[in-house]
């Protein structure tokens, strides 16, 4: 489902704060909020990969499935839904050698959950690598990351081999061939970009989301693209990726990896590491309170007519970003010229945006301004 972010909503959840208390979760206990950029992205990476105690074989992946990919809606919990599919129908199926047949079948959103034979038949689904294992650095096997059930997903046979190694690429309506690529449909595409997200934090340099993906990165991290913070803004977390991220979380469950995907818990996290379109934020506390360092920082004059602000500060700032009413950074400048707790950004462009200012140990705040 999309959903359109007003600019009172963009005001609420301005980007880059961290929360004053801790989200619910136990996982997250201790956990450092007052984090934000690189350093939050490096902290969370170091939490999913040391809670990942249990490593799946690829047979036992293909197994988590079954009780990953439920269909929230299928009260019998009998069917599977299979990523980037789209048609409500569902196959006949019987047992392993019996299956029907259905002229849409390439499309299904479900199939039986015990239909998961390498097949072509209509009825069949088999493991989608949402992070195609041979554009992995180096391939991502069927060991490790080729077994993380994090990334993998029921799929239709077919639309499987459709997509093949194929990038995604921007799109919309439903998943197939866009050129020389493939978009993954409105319903996945935050699907998509959360799991390729966690991919990055889990595995580093062997699971650059520029491997899969098309487009133009953001300023500050050459290996994200805008894309995938696109679809994980416009694209919220459903029921069905809760409950895989609970499941996986657990190591009580017989094929529960032990960690989960942060930004399955808060799509927002993205924001405040990378920036850009900011996405739903589901933890109330994480969004506009100032560190008490930078309470008394303040920029004058504003509005101002002269395409000039200063910034005052009695703590000294690593970086200053200009951002849009899209999310989008027009001026970063690391290590600012200082002058007698005074900062000055010249020439700036008319227009409403706000200005990040990140402190040297890691604190931030938020100020909006307003140039004529």
């Amino acid at each position: 489902m999309k959903k359109i972010y007003s600019l009172v909503l963009f005001l609420s959840v301005a980007v880059g704060f961290a929360q004053a208390g801790a989200p619910a979760s136990p996982y997250y206990n201790g956990f450092n909020w007052t984090q934000s950029g690189m350093t939050l992205k490096n902290a969370l990476a170091t939490k999913i990969t040391t809670t990942h105690t249990n490593i799946l074989t690829y047979a036992e992946a293909e197994n988590a499935l079954r009780f990953t990919d439920l269909d929230p809606a299928d009260v019998t919990n009998n069917n599977v839904l299979l990523v980037y599919g789209y048609s409500s129908n569902l196959c006949v199926y019987i047992d392993e050698s019996n299956f029907g047949t259905s002229a849409d079948g390439t499309y299904h959103r479900r199939r039986n959950k015990n239909a998961d034979v390498s097949s072509s038949n209509m009825c069949a689904w088999n493991r989608e690598h949402i992070f195609a294992q041979a554009l992995g650095n180096p391939d991502l096997g069927q060991v490790g990351p080729g077994a993380d059930a994090q990334m993998l997903r029921t799929c239709d046979v077919q639309y499987n081999s459709d997509r093949g190694n194929r990038l995604y690429a921007a799109g919309s309506g439903n998943a197939g061939n866009t050129g020389a690529y493939w978009y993954p449909g409105d319903e996945w595409k935050g699907d998509v970009s959360r799991i390729i997200m966690y991919m990055y934090l889990r595995y580093g340099t062997q699971c650059l989301p520029t491997y899969v993906t098309t487009g133009s990165t953001i300023a500050s991290d050459s290996n994200m693209p805008n894309i995938l913070l696109q679809w994980n803004a416009e694209d919220p977390v459903s029921q069905y990726e809760d409950n895989r991220n609970t499941y996986l979380g657990s190591t009580a469950n017989t094929y529960g990896q032990g960690n989960r995907n942060p930004f399955i818990d808060n799509p927002y996290l993205a924001t405040m590491i990378w920036g850009g379109p900011v996405a739903q934020n589901r933890w109330p506390g994480l969004a506009t309170e100032s560190f008490d360092a930078l309470a008394s920082v303040s920029i004058y004059p504003n509005p101002t007519r002269d395409n000039r602000i200063n910034i005052t500060s009695e703590v000294e700032l690593d970086e200053i970003q200009l951002i849009n009413l899209n999310g989008q950074v027009i001026q970063m400048i690391k290590n600012p010229n200082r002058v007698q707790n005074m900062y000055t950004l010249e020439n700036l462009p008319q227009g409403f945006y706000f200005v990040k200012l990140s402190s040297t140990d890691n604190q931030t705040t938020t100020k909006k301004i307003l140039v004529n």
